[in-house]
């Protein structure tokens, strides 16, 4: 046996654990967690081997399927590993990320936030904006739910692309990410639990932590997209999810699509089993090469079924804190009130240069996705010159690629080392939940070409030193990602 590993008898760790009993979800994550409190208790120590799964099956009665899910559950979740020559082996629990603001030194190369500069048309958006202020100024300023001008080029925009809509089914709001929060938080229940691709966008796994939910992460693959429709299927059934967090399109961090076959599957699946999915689609339409557009994924479904969520951010341009809400109306009303009640209205400055902004989207989108084909084969150029044992995914749409490191690397241990340098990045581990994804790196290419030239010269240097010497695991560092 290893040095400083104890091993736990499957008749002591059942002792501890208890009879299954009846809980709510399946036996397996019951299993899991309960052994995850033992480690918090101090009851059970960080480097205790876990017994054989058939031995634990036998002495807690149940079947050794429901034994090993429960490891792997722990594995997934980084509260457990398997060490070689020790079998599945306790770790502490992970430290969790705390994220901080983006920094705005110039100096800095951030390939940590996938927010390219702002877009041509956003300067006169605002000019125009400017010049029509002075006829609201005459009233109170607010626009609760948003301005009628801006609701209806919203719908107009979803009528367009294939999903019928009127105005009163759209809700503004300060950003993506707030009509996200607003949805988490008025409809989630402490405990409830919510399905999301794994992995997905840290700021939806940290508003379902924040609201008392828990996280039922269903693996994506972005060599098959559409596995995902099978494996949330299975999550759905054992798990009873109150919610889902989807990306359909060019999912961050993965660069995933759904099909268009696949989306209908997905979301039959979910809405027949009572599932309300949010839809974040806000790199819906930033395809860069492939198929181009395919329909919005709650078409075809009865409007409560889905709540979308989109914005300007990636479009447009990250200041611009205009995002939205499209669901049922009397559904869109109760989340309007909600959004009411905490900041009464979203600037209307802000939302006259939106309005412009929408109703010339394409324009805006078809530079916007030149600039990103420019960015992404500088990037790939790039990490193939000097990073050529690395592989670097071409998504065929979004903003990042989604870097499987080589065997031995650890994201981690690139992020602590690269910030001295003045480099960003973020890293695996905040894409998932527990310590997963370390072996991972988003890799946006967003930059400007020469800056990202100079990222991945930096980038290269930090991974020469640390290929040279011992690779330590560092605990998760602050870092806001977007």
């Amino acid at each position: 046996m290893p040095p400083g590993v104890d091993r736990s008898t499957a008749a002591e760790l059942a002792a501890l654990v208890g009879p299954p009993g009846e809980s709510p979800g399946p036996r397996y994550a019951t299993l899991a967690r309960r052994i995850g409190e033992l480690v918090a208790l101090g009851q059970l120590a960080p480097g205790t081997r876990l017994p054989a799964e058939r031995d634990l099956a036998a002495a807690l009665a149940v079947s050794r399927v429901t034994v090993a899910s429960a490891y792997r559950l722990l594995r997934e979740e980084g509260r457990a590993s398997t060490r070689h020559g020790a079998g599945t082996v306790l770790e502490a629990p992970p430290a969790e990320a705390v994220w901080t603001a983006p920094t705005a030194d110039p100096g800095v190369l951030d390939l940590a936030h996938a927010s390219p500069e702002a877009a041509p048309q956003l300067l006169p958006a605002y000019q125009q904006a400017l010049a029509r202020l002075p006829a609201l100024a005459g009233g109170h300023g607010y626009a609760p739910g948003g301005l009628p001008e801006l609701r209806a080029a919203i719908a107009d925009r979803y009528t367009a692309r294939g999903l019928p809509t009127d105005p009163e089914q759209v809700v503004v709001s300060a950003g993506t990410g707030d009509a996200t929060a607003t949805v988490v938080e008025t409809l989630l229940q402490p405990g409830d639990r919510v399905l999301v691709e794994h992995p997905t966008y840290p700021g939806a796994l940290g508003m379902v932590t924040a609201a008392g939910g828990r996280c039922v992460p269903v693996t994506v693959d972005p060599a098959d997209p559409d596995a995902v429709v099978g494996a949330a299927h299975l999550a759905v059934r054992q798990s009873s999810p109150r919610l889902a967090f989807l990306m359909p399109d060019f999912s961050n961090p993965s660069g995933a699509r759904l099909s268009a076959a696949g989306r209908r599957r997905l979301a039959a699946t979910l809405w027949q089993q009572g599932v309300l999915t949010i839809v974040d689609e806000v790199t819906a339409e930033l395809w860069l090469d492939g198929q181009g557009p395919l329909p919005p994924y709650a078409a075809g479904l009865p409007d409560a079924a889905t709540v979308t969520v989109g914005g300007l951010s990636k479009a447009v341009w990250g200041g611009l804190r205009i995002g939205w809400l499209r669901t049922d109306a009397a559904l869109a009303a109760s989340l309007g009130a909600v959004l009411g009640r905490r900041q009464l209205s979203v600037g209307p400055l802000d939302q006259l240069a939106a309005a412009t902004l929408v109703r010339d989207l394409d324009t805006v989108l078809a530079g916007r996705r030149t600039l990103l084909r420019e960015r992404r084969e500088v990037l790939a150029a790039e990490v193939a010159a000097r990073l050529p044992h690395w592989h670097v995914p071409r998504p065929g749409g979004g903003l990042s690629s989604w870097c499987a490191l080589p065997t031995g690397t650890s994201s981690a241990a690139l992020v602590a080392a690269a910030a001295p340098l003045g480099l960003l990045l973020a890293e695996g581990r905040v894409f998932g939940t527990g310590t997963v994804f370390d072996d991972h790196l988003r890799l946006p290419f967003t930059l400007p070409p020469d800056r990202l030239r100079s990222a991945v010269t930096t980038l290269a240097s930090v991974d020469a030193a640390l290929r040279s010497g011992p690779v330590a695991r560092h605990p998760a560092r602050s870092v806001t990602v977007v």
